[in-house]
């Protein structure tokens, strides 16, 4: 008689399939939602509002509040800064273009934004989620809190468009000039009839 675990691998359990289930359906609209980038962010903004909506609401959890600033603060630092960093990059032999004659390069970030879009997402459900737990609704003065974070997000953004002066870059698209290309040829027919 054979025992009933003798198959070992071959048998996968029933949450097992589940769980590989889901992922890949997540992943697939994960990934046919990366072209749609306005709506993409109406869905975080709308997950912030009702997270903003939650804490004001119950009047408290504002550690967790806290964290999440923080958290999304660090996002944004690695959205707004360069792959590789210009003040590091002149040490290894390699430099920037600084000068009108040098070859341009895009800017290429360290955070992409979908994957920036993607944790600040993911950080706002689970910050809604561990409101709802009082262990995690540790009494604090709030207005503490939030003056250290603006003065954090002051010096922190400082420093980093201090950098972008000083290295020229900027990690933004609008008010670039952008480039049409060429323009179609017209066809051969109505220039031989000139």
């Amino acid at each position: 008689m054979e025992e009933a675990g003798s198959d070992g691998a071959s048998e996968v359990s029933p949450l097992a399939k589940w769980r590989n289930n889901f992922s890949k359906i997540f992943q697939y609209y994960l990934d046919r939602s990366a072209p749609h980038i306005l709506n993409r962010w109406l869905a975080t903004l709308a997950a912030a509002a009702i997270y903003v909506l939650r804490v004001y609401y119950v009047r408290g959890y504002y550690v967790i509040s806290y964290g999440l600033g923080i958290y999304i603060l660090n996002l944004l630092i690695g959205f707004m800064s360069p792959k590789v960093d210009p003040g590091q990059e002149m040490f290894d032999g390699s430099s920037s273009p600084t000068k009108d004659s040098d070859e341009f390069r895009p800017f290429d970030r360290r955070l992409p934004e979908f994957k920036f879009w993607y944790a600040a997402t993911k950080a706002f459900c689970v910050a809604f989620l561990m409101t709802f737990f009082s262990v995690f609704d540790v009494p604090v003065f709030w207005p503490i809190l939030f003056f250290y974070w603006v003065f954090l997000f002051f010096l922190t953004m400082k420093r980093q468009i201090t950098h972008m002066i000083r290295y020229r870059y900027v990690p933004f698209n609008f008010g670039k000039q952008r480039y049409a290309g060429k323009k179609p040829a017209e066809s051969t027919s109505a220039q031989s009839k000139d």
